[in-house]
């Protein structure tokens, strides 16, 4: 859930998406696992639960995957 009623905020993925962003910031552009583990260095998450991050990040029009197969920083 985006924002849950039923369960603490931490556990969002509204959440957990702002440390995607994070990690996400320090070199705009990284492979897909190398973003993951970057992510786990400021909050431990599942990956089902990063992917939806990313999925939820992706709606947004923050994130986008380049050519190359790496997730991307929208400027």
């Amino acid at each position: 859930m985006l924002i849950p009623d039923t369960i603490h905020p931490e556990q969002s993925i509204y959440y957990n998406g702002a440390f995607v962003l994070q990690a996400l910031r320090e070199q705009r552009v990284m492979d897909l696992l190398d973003l993951y583990l970057d992510t786990q260095k400021y909050r431990q998450m599942t990956m089902p639960v990063f992917v939806l991050c990313l999925d939820w990040l992706y709606l947004l029009n923050l994130v986008s995957l380049n050519n190359q197969g790496s997730v991307e920083l929208c400027s």
